[in-house]
C-alpha cells in the first residue's frame, strides 16, 4: 500500500504540474478567444461591413484560436503535437483543393463587401446580366432583372469582368436618334426637338442638352438628342420623349423615314 501511495504520489509531482499547467492554458485560453471573437465581431460592425461577413469572420477567428489552446494545452501535458498539426495542415490543403470554386466566390465576396462597387438597390449590368441588387451574400449576388426574374450570380463572375453601375450617379444622359427626311425642314425638326426637351421640366438645364445632326445617312438625316435627367427619371424622359416626337413631327408635318432604295429599270431593244 505504501509502495502505491508513493507511486502516486511520484505521478503527482511529475504530472500534476502539467495537468495544472494545461488547465490554466483552456481556461486562459478560452476567455481570450471570447474577448478577441467579440473584439473582431465589434470592429467589422463599426466598419459597417456586412452582416454576413461579420459572422463569418468571428466564427473562423473563435475556431482558429480555439485549436491554438488546444493544441497549447496538448503540448504542455508533453503530448507530441507535430502530426497534429500536419494533419491539420493536410486536412485544410484537401478542403481546399476541393473547395476551390466556393473559396474564390468567398474571396470575391470580401472584396465586394469591403470595396463597395454597388450597393442594395443599385441598377448594375455585371457577368452578362442586368438588374437591380437585391442581396449581396458571401459566395453570391442576387439580382432582380427589369422584367422581375431572380438571378444568383457567383461573386467570383462579378469580380472577374466589367462591373457597370447605372445608380453609381445622381444624374445620367438619354441617348437618342431621330431620322427625318432629305426633303424636310431640317431647322423645324431641331427646334421642334428643343421645345419639347425644354417643355420637360425632369429634363436638366445644366448640363444642357444636345440636338445636333449626327449623320447624314442613305434614306434619312439623323438628329442626336441627348438630355440629362435624374437617374431615377430616365426610362419616364425616355418613353415620353418618344412618344411626343411622334406626336409633334405629325403635328409638324416631319417625317420619320424608313428605309428605302431607289431602282431604275433601263430597257434594251434587241434587234
Amino acid at each position: 500500500m505504501d509502495r502505491v501511495n508513493d507511486r502516486l504520489l511520484e505521478w503527482g509531482a511529475i504530472y500534476g504540474t502539467k495537468i495544472i499547467g494545461a488547465l490554466v492554458i483552456l481556461i486562459v485560453g478560452y476567455l481570450l478567444t471570447k474577448f478577441l471573437t467579440a473584439a473582431v465581431r465589434r470592429i467589422t460592425t463599426r466598419a459597417q461591413v456586412d452582416a454576413a461577413l461579420v459572422k463569418f469572420l468571428a466564427t473562423v477567428t473563435k475556431v482558429m484560436l480555439l485549436v491554438f489552446v488546444i493544441l497549447a494545452a496538448m503540448n504542455s501535458l508533453g503530448v507530441q503535437t507535430t502530426s497534429f498539426i500536419a494533419l491539420i495542415g493536410a486536412a485544410g490543403l484537401a478542403v481546399g483543393l476541393a473547395l476551390q470554386g466556393s473559396l474564390a466566390n468567398f474571396a470575391a465576396g470580401v472584396m465586394l463587401i469591403l470595396f463597395r462597387p454597388f450597393k442594395g438597390g443599385d441598377y448594375v449590368e455585371t457577368a452578362g446580366v442586368a438588374g437591380t441588387v437585391e442581396e449581396i451574400h458571401i459566395f453570391h449576388t442576387v439580382l432582380r432583372t427589369p422584367d422581375n426574374k431572380k438571378v444568383t450570380v457567383p461573386n467570383s463572375a462579378v469580380t472577374g469582368g466589367n462591373i457597370i453601375n447605372y445608380s453609381a450617379h445622381d444624374t445620367r444622359r438619354i441617348d437618342m436618334v431621330f431620322t427625318v427626311g432629305y426633303r424636310d425642314d431640317l431647322r423645324l425638326a431641331k427646334r421642334t426637338l428643343e421645345e419639347i426637351l425644354a417643355a420637360d421640366p425632369r429634363v436638366l438645364k445644366d448640363p444642357p442638352p444636345t440636338v445636333a445632326v449626327g449623320q447624314l445617312a442613305e434614306s434619312a438625316v439623323n438628329i442626336v438628342v441627348r438630355p440629362w435627367v435624374r437617374t431615377e427619371h430616365y426610362w419616364p424622359v425616355l418613353f415620353d420623349v418618344h412618344e411626343r416626337v411622334k406626336e409633334r413631327f405629325d403635328e409638324q408635318g416631319v417625317t420619320i423615314p424608313y428605309p428605302q432604295r431607289d431602282i431604275h429599270v433601263h430597257q434594251t431593244r434587241v434587234s
